[in-house]
Order: C-alpha cells, then structure tokens, then sequence
C-alpha cells in the first residue's frame, strides 16, 4: 500500500527484514532528532545539554565519580577528532558533515565509467576495498526513499533544509565499524564515550576513501554518517544485523557493539537479502536493556507505534525510546551513557568459541536457558575504569 501523501511504496523486502510500516508513515525530520532538537527546542534544551556538548571540546570539567576525570575526558574527546574535523569543516555554511548534512566529495567524478558487466563481482569488489580501508562490516541494499529525512537542518538557525541527494540512487553500501570491547564494559563513564568517538572518526575516514574510490570509477557517491537517512531500516535490509529491542542492530559477528555509516551511489551492483537470526525471539522474552535503564527510557511489552514524543518516526511498528530521557540523562552524565548495550546479552566476543556456542543457542528454541546462562556468567559487569587505564 502506498504511503498516504508520500507516494512511497512498500518494499517486497520489508517481511523478511522484520519492518512493519503502517498507513500512518510519515518520514522522518532531522530537526526532531533529540540531539538537534537540544540546539532550538526549550523542551529539551538547557545549561545542562550546552554543557555536554561543550564537554567534547578543550573546556571538559571533572566531575565526582570514576571515569569522569580529566584523562577520561580527554581520551574521549581526542578520540572524537578526526571526526570533528570533518563534520566542522563546513560549519559556517550551516552544513554539520556527517551529522546534519552528507559528507562533500574530495574528489570529482571521474569523466568515464567503468563498465560493470557483472553487479554482484563488484559488490564482492566494493567489499574487499571497504575491508582494506578498515569496515569491520559492509553489506549492501537497495536505496529505499522512506528512510531518507523529509528534510534535513541548516546548523545557523537550525531550520529546516532541503536533502539534495544526486538523482538515480539505486544502492545503499552500509558499513559496520566495531566499538572496543574492555572500553564498552566501562559505560557509563566518559572513559566509554572513547569507543564511540574513535569509531565515528574511523567512519569518516573509512566513509570517505570509499566514495572516493566509487567516484573515481565514475559513479555517484554520497559519504554518509548521522545525516541524510536513517542507517539502522538499510543495515537490516543488508543482511547485517537485526533489529533489537535496545534500538540496536544485533550482528552475528559484534552482537550491537558496532556504529554504522553508509554510502548512497549509483554503481551497478548486487544487493544482499536481510537475514533474520531470531534476535527478536530472545528481545521478546528478555528486557535487560530495559531493566538496566537509569531513567527507563527502554520500551518493555511488543513492539508497537507508539511514540513517546516528536524524536520518535511515525508509523513503523517496532521497540521505540523515549529520547528525551535518554538524552537527558547524557546531559546529566556530560557523556554518552550506552548501558543497553554493555548489558545486552549478545554484547560477547564472538571470535571465542565459547561465544559463539551461546549464540548457537540463543538462537535456537533454548534460548531462555541462554539467558539464564548469562544471567550467571558476569559477563554484563561493569568494569572498572581504573582497571582499563591499568590493563
């Protein structure tokens, strides 16, 4: 069924993917986004938010408590740098690279083509150059308008702003970049927030040599970070992960300790199917995240439409937050706080055996004794952050 007012279809995909659209979509504002909304929304703005967004610069302040120190903040904020840079580079524009608008290219579009004979040789192709550059992950689906932002923000006035995306998309490359294991057990600190950091500055990087090389093959190319879309509808649809309670992707390879970027182009290429593991059997029986939340921000109960307040998308049946709690309590925190995914049972080293023999079962008809077992294992236990600076 179309959408009504955005003559948008469906996508004969969206079953297997585990997305359910109703006839109330509406795609999505950036400008409602929680992080944006800090910048113009009294209701979410305040001397707490200013002073977490001016903690990721030189002007941190210690605070009381472990891994709130100065080192801890200055780990995070240098590991935040390269992606800065990029996403600064354009501000007195009102473009945020990578957050509230696309990456620019560096490079132009070669004058000649390729021929591309055979898409899924080169999707094999594109892989192997997102490996090299770094991608931990990389798959590949079709461009699918839903997920673009309705429209997108000019950082001046945060304003609304038009999404200009080149025509004739056809495919979404999304890549996979893991987060730090020890460093995730230390959430919530600021120590933690360095796993974030150094993944969204790898992204940039990875993003960006990855456009350049599709557009030196003469092909469109658009890096793509925060902005533009909503990346979590085209990593399912890539066969990358699935869909969990906690907002997050769940991957064989990472369980959610991953962040994600993606590339818009128009190179002829095979797409990936989604491949459902039977994450949202166990997210159906385990609340974890959801337990474990200091402001309840998680959903318990199925999955629905309901949306909690404006930062939530209309009209897709799934576990949605209430982001205004949680971000809320970033600000209180001046750090990112990701205790969901420090507790989420599938948050394991996967290249251990052991691991993935749990994952084995979880998976599998057995998966509340899985549960059970990581309930035991300690494994969720929040480490120290004097035992990481000491490791």
């Amino acid at each position: 069924m179309t959408q009504p007012g955005h003559n948008l279809p469906p996508d004969p995909l969206d079953a297997e993917a585990g997305i359910v659209v109703t006839d109330a979509f509406r795609r999505f504002r950036q400008r409602d986004d929680v992080f944006t909304r800090a910048f113009w929304d009294d209701t979410v703005h305040s001397k707490q938010t200013d002073a977490f967004f001016a903690s990721y610069r030189i002007d941190a302040t210690p605070r009381k408590g472990e891994g709130f120190q100065q080192k801890d903040f200055a780990l995070r904020n240098a590991a935040w740098l390269v992606s800065d840079i990029v996403s600064n580079r354009s501000a007195g524009e009102g473009v945020r690279e990578g957050f509230q608008a696309p990456i620019r290219p560096d490079t132009p579009v070669a004058p000649v083509q390729v021929a591309v004979d055979d898409p899924a040789r080169m999707a094999g192709e594109i892989k192997r150059v997102a490996a090299f550059f770094g991608a931990d992950l990389c798959g590949i689906t079709a461009f699918d308008p839903r997920w673009i932002y309705e429209t997108q923000v000019d950082t001046r006035d945060f304003s609304d702003a038009p999404v200009e995306l080149p025509p004739g998309m056809t495919s979404v490359i999304v890549l996979g970049h893991q987060m730090d294991q020890p460093l995730v057990q230390t959430y919530p600190s600021a120590l933690a927030g360095a796993a974030t950091g150094r993944e969204y500055s790898h992204e940039a990087a990875i993003v960006m040599q990855l456009a350049a090389f599709i557009r030196n093959l003469g092909y469109e190319a658009v890096a793509s970070m925060n902005d533009t879309g909503l990346v979590i509808p085209y990593a399912v649809k890539a066969g990358l992960g699935e869909y969990a309670r906690n907002q997050l992707v769940i991957t064989p390879e990472f369980g959610p300790r991953l962040r994600f970027s993606k590339i818009f182009t128009n190179l002829p290429l095979a797409h990936d199917a989604p491949k459902p593991l039977g994450v949202k059997a166990v997210c159906d029986i385990c609340t974890r995240c959801a337990d474990a939340c200091p402001v309840k921000a998680l959903p318990f109960g199925a999955p629905s439409e309901a949306t909690p307040n404006r930062s939530a998308i209309r009209g897709v049946v799934k576990w949605t937050s209430d982001a205004e709690k949680c971000f809320g309590y970033w600000a209180k925190l001046a750090s990112d706080c990701a205790i969901c995914l420090r507790v989420c049972p599938f948050n394991r080293d996967f290249s251990k055996r052991r691991n993935r023999l749990w994952l084995k079962l979880a998976l599998s008809p057995f998966r509340r004794l899985a549960l059970w077992l990581d309930d035991r294992s300690g494994r969720a236990k929040r480490m120290k952050p004097r035992d990481w600076w000491g490791a």
